[in-house]
């Protein structure tokens, strides 16, 4: 397969079923930054101190963010023949993230203030994921608005990026780095 096709060269893509759109098209946008999302968490699994069970975690996710993105591509006036051969985020992806919030979170002291976002590298990478996830949510709330999606599309990110936050604080605690409390000026 060829890695370049030409047919982006004048500012559109093609959705999942054929449509063609520009490239700043609100689903474009949150499916781009779902990828941006999936390159956090490769550069993430490259980290030397990233517990285990984080990385079986993130791992899982990786794959998942690829049937998000497909879910997200794939608009609702696509034919049945296309939606059919697309497989979609179900409360089942949502339900497993939060198991993985509830084992994780039992291990960390409980928060009593903000945190500022850092720690060890694997840490400050995990908040640096929470980040881009909540920019795929809002543009994916966004593209909803006048574009349905998916509706388990925008409760997996939002659950996704709880996911990071709580496993941010877990990779810092077995590290051992302090969470830095925010203090207002």
């Amino acid at each position: 397969m060829k890695i370049y096709t030409k047919h982006g060269d004048s500012g559109e893509t093609s959705l999942f079923g054929g449509q063609r759109v520009a490239k700043h098209f609100e689903r474009i946008e949150a499916y781009g930054s779902v990828d941006e999302l999936n390159a956090i968490l490769g550069e993430l699994l490259s980290l030397s101190d990233l517990p285990a069970n984080v990385e079986t975690m993130c791992a899982q996710l990786q794959a998942d963010l690829f049937v998000l993105g497909a879910d997200l591509a794939t608009p609702e006036a696509a034919s049945d023949v296309a939606k059919a051969k697309v497989t979609r985020i179900t409360a089942n992806d949502i339900e497993t993230i939060e198991s993985w919030i509830d084992s994780l979170d039992q291990e960390l002291p409980e928060l009593k203030t903000f945190i500022l976002p850092g720690g060890c590298a694997s840490g400050a990478k995990l908040h640096v994921a929470r980040t881009v996830c909540r920019r795929a949510e809002r543009a994916a709330v966004k593209c909803h608005q006048s574009d349905p999606l998916n509706p388990s599309c925008i409760a997996y990110l939002n659950r996704l990026s709880d996911f990071f936050f709580v496993a941010a604080r877990y990779v810092n605690h077995v590290a051992d780095a302090p969470e830095t409390p925010w203090r207002p000026a």
